[in-house]
């Protein structure tokens, strides 16, 4: 067995050189997803197995999946991983009746608890990130075990010292170590070099088959690498021939003491048929010592479109684009936009085009026969027309709810294709900017202050393209006078009047003290000299007189205002 430190060096220097290749990768290569994963975890039984596989090269949304490859190369999805930015959803599908049952932990490592020499298997992760693309990696899980203590059963029988062949003497059994542990004989203090296993027989069977990467039902994917496994069951091991048949003609490919064929990096040209023969001739003359399998090669050419990589159209009309493909075996084609099924097939059919059929359409070809074996292709679909117009409904909504200074916000969305250009009936409009929610949709704001002009003529917005235009009015119906407006309007004018009233006030008592005659004709005494007297019979009151004598006489003799003998 080899020793724990030189399998820690060995993994130690797998690692660095896969960092090394991915250090060494050309600086303008294009990233794609890569599974980094251990070729070869060693635990002791008992132990807890943690497989690791890292992605790289996501951009923070991928699944991945963990799958057992039995030794028929047959896959069987154990448990999935859906990792959005922090966040992991893990699932286990199916555990196969172990016990404990697989798990995932918080990093999506296939977690074996108490692992047991029958976990001994290759484990596949497979990482799919959208358009990042699909990889996979394997690794390989050793559990050793400690072997049990030995057992020696003597042969009773009567050995013969006549006998030419090699007798039993004893069976030295070591239960339940893995690997097989070896067994040593030793006699008086002497090491032995007898075999570990006696078998007279010559080979009777021979089993050929493909190993993993292949699917159930043999298929494998171009540019992989391919192992074929041949074993025959006589002792000691035979010798092994790899062939392929052309023409009815053996091609041989390879001889060796091992069994096994690597085909690196299989192209549709190698499929075909491929034969294994032991070389045994020893083996009784009816023995089937030769076995033939077909091999079968999965491909998929790049997919191509009736139209380039832009489609233009008018709005209303309607379109159709082609997805041709070639691939072995028969690939299924279907449409996507946003990621929702529009149907199946080669041919994408659109009609009453609005501007919401613009966007990217995909073409989507895969192999239901072969997983991980798949193709994309896209175009982006660009409507033409007359741009259309819509606001943001603005608060409040009530009519006469509008007040004489209030600010609002006004947002107006428009799409079309050229992109429309916005422009307001008012100043300060902001520039257009790609709205919220995509779909072409682009928005300008303004902001300002409610008033009665804007109430009587509103506020438009317009949007123009080549192929037109299209407006919409912002009405406010009926204004209302800020409350505090008014309050200060009512006082001004009362302060106003009242003003105006002390100044009248003031210039009426200034001229009745300028005039010292004034309201004195009531009272006792003679008129001044030069004024006629009259009489004061009827119901003629003093101040009156007053006023007629002013204006009868004044006048003419003084030639002063109708003021002057006022009361």
């Amino acid at each position: 067995m080899e020793p724990p430190a030189a399998r820690a060096g060995a993994r130690g220097a797998s690692r660095l050189l896969a960092l090394a290749l991915l250090l060494g990768a050309p600086s303008g290569a294009q990233a794609e997803v890569q599974g980094s994963v251990p070729s070869l975890v060693e635990v002791m039984r008992g132990e807890s197995a943690t497989l690791d596989c890292t992605p790289l090269g996501t951009q923070g949304h991928f699944v991945l999946e963990w799958f057992l490859a039995d030794r028929s190369g047959v896959r069987h999805r154990l448990a999935s991983a859906e990792v959005q930015g922090s966040e992991l959803q893990a699932r286990v599908h199916d555990s196969r009746g172990r016990s404990p049952p697989y798990q995932l932990d918080s990093r999506g490592r296939l977690v074996l608890t108490n692992a047991q020499v029958g976990d001994e298997r290759d484990y596949v992760c497979v990482v799919r990130a959208g358009a990042a693309g699909t990889t996979e990696a394997t690794t390989q899980l050793r559990v050793f075990a400690k072997p049990e203590a030995t057992e020696v059963i003597p042969n009773k029988g009567i050995l013969s010292v006549t006998d030419n062949f090699a007798q039993e003497i004893a069976v030295c059994n070591s239960p339940n170590g893995n690997p097989a542990p070896q067994i040593t004989w030793y006699r008086d203090g002497q090491r032995l070099e007898v075999p570990m296993e006696v078998n007279p027989d010559p080979t009777e069977h021979v089993h050929f088959w493909v190993g993993s990467p292949s699917t159930a039902e043999g298929w494998v994917r171009e540019g992989e690498s391919v192992q074929l496994f041949c074993r025959g069951d006589g002792s000691p091991s035979p010798e092994y021939t790899f062939f392929r048949l052309q023409d009815k003609q053996e091609d041989v490919l390879k001889t060796d003491l091992e069994g096994n064929l690597t085909l690196d990096g299989v192209q549709r040209a190698h499929s075909g048929t491929y034969g294994c023969r032991v070389e045994d001739y020893d083996a009784a003359e009816d023995a089937e010592l030769s076995q033939t399998l077909e091999l079968r090669v999965a491909y998929l050419d790049p997919l191509e479109l009736s139209t380039g990589e832009e489609l233009s159209v008018h709005l209303n009309s309607s379109t159709a684009v082609n997805c041709s493909v070639q691939g072995l075996p028969a690939p299924a084609l279907r449409w996507t936009k946003d990621s929702i099924p529009l149907g199946n097939g080669p041919t994408l059919s659109l009609s009453k085009i609005t501007f919401d059929s613009a966007g990217t359409y995909f073409c989507e070809a895969s192999m239901p026969r072969v997983p991980l074996l798949s193709r994309t292709r896209s175009f982006k679909l660009l409507v033409e027309g007359p741009p259309e117009v819509k606001p943001e409904e603005t608060q409040p909504q009530a009519k006469g709810s509008w007040r004489e200074g209030d600010e609002v916000r006004l947002v107006c969305f428009a799409r079309g294709f050229p992109e429309p250009k916005l422009s307001w009936s008012q100043l300060g409009g902001s520039p257009a900017e790609p709205a919220p929610g995509g779909q072409g949709w682009v928005s300008s704001s303004l902001t300002l202050k409610v008033t009665s002009a804007l109430s009587r003529d509103g506020v438009s917005c317009e949007a123009s393209n080549p192929h037109g235009n299209a407006r919409h009015v912002f009405h406010f119906g009926a204004v209302a006078p800020q409350t505090a407006q008014a309050g200060v309007a009512v006082m001004a004018v009362a302060i106003s009047v009242g003003l105006l009233l002390l100044v009248v006030a003031a210039f009426y008592c200034m001229r009745r003290k300028g005039r010292p005659g004034c309201c004195r004709r009531g009272e006792k005494g003679a008129p001044p000299p030069g004024e006629p007297e009259l009489s004061h019979s009827g119901s003629e009151r003093p101040e009156q007189t007053g006023l007629l004598l002013g204006s009868a006489s004044g006048g003419a003799r003084h030639g002063s205002g109708g003021f002057r003998d006022e009361c």
